[in-house]
């Protein structure tokens, strides 16, 4: 519950991530995030199938949830490493943002961990109340730890109920980042910003960017919440390479819930399915593709 009796309830569902081995993973993060295992299991063939990846049928899985038992989760799916894979270089899903309650609590955590830390933490340029930092996993994963100081409901960011919380936003690296916002309004008539410019440390330092070029990035949010960055990438700026009918590497699939599959028709590039467990929770699903390739899962919900 936030400020003013007001509760915020994210659409955002999972981010699935590809790792090199799902029990090694959930152990590291089990231990260093305080997350834990609420179904396991190997990939379904009509699952992989819906992704365009047939070839991570049979592949183990495990899906994660945090301690404040928020039903936001994260999903390890095993695959073989892709040895062109850099994080933040190519198109795609980059990063996983989670909502923690002190970061620098969580810093210090962190350096005892086998995280790597990419980015210290530190206000956000033009957001003097968002403090982030960023990690870098074994698994190449890029993670964005963010403590919000601010008890707004205008803010459309979470309160964190444990130290290390749910995720709260997915990043989205884009080559035209206008017709990635024209596909978002298109397809689900999500309330975006303008374009805002920052200096955004990742991309700098992933590109080797003068250290005062900035960035170009929107958000886009429901009922008052924030839920996805989408991120102009420079020019140099690659595809995401990944092994022949799998699921890509780093962050492969981010999965949302959405209250009107009506105006999703037409879209899909796989019909939903009733899918079971405690991510789909008996509801259809089916899955949209951005502009740049991304997959976007989606969820029936409610109205």
């Amino acid at each position: 519950m936030r400020a003013e009796g007001v509760c915020y309830v994210t659409l955002l569902k999972c981010a699935t991530w590809v790792v090199g081995t799902v029990s090694e993973t959930v152990e590291r993060y089990e231990k260093w995030f305080d997350y834990s295992v609420v179904e396991s299991g190997e990939v379904p063939a009509d699952l992989a199938a819906s992704w365009g990846a047939p070839n991570s049928a049979g592949k183990p899985y495990a899906v994660l949830q945090p301690v404040s038992g928020q039903e936001v989760f994260l999903r390890f799916v095993e695959g073989e490493p892709v040895e062109s894979y850099e994080p933040i270089r190519t198109l795609g899903w980059a990063a996983t943002e989670i909502c923690v309650q002190d970061v620098e609590v969580v810093n210090a955590r962190m350096e005892q961990s086998p995280f790597d830390i990419i980015g210290p933490p530190k206000p956000l340029d033009g957001f003097p109340t968002v403090k982030p930092m960023q990690v870098r996993g074994p698994d190449k994963e890029i993670v964005y730890l963010t403590e919000i100081k601010v008890d707004d409901p205008a803010s459309g960011l979470p309160e964190p109920q444990s130290l290390v919380d749910r995720p709260f936003i997915m990043v989205l690296a884009c080559s035209d980042l206008a017709r990635s916002i024209e596909w978002v309004k298109e397809v689900f008539g999500f309330e975006m910003i303008d374009p805002i410019a920052i200096e955004y440390s990742m991309i700098t330092l992933a590109f080797n960017l003068p250290k005062d070029q900035k960035t170009e990035l929107v958000t886009a949010k429901w009922k008052g919440e924030v839920f996805l960055e989408l991120d102009q990438y420079p020019e140099e700026v690659t595809k995401r390479e990944a092994r022949p009918g799998e699921l890509p590497p780093g962050v492969a699939i981010t999965t949302i819930e959405f209250p009107d599959f009506d105006r999703l028709h037409g879209h899909w590039v796989s019909e939903p399915t009733v899918r079971d467990g405690p991510l789909y929770g008996g509801k259809r699903a089916g899955v949209l593709r951005c502009p740049d390739g991304a997959l976007f899962e989606v969820v029936e919900r409610a109205s």
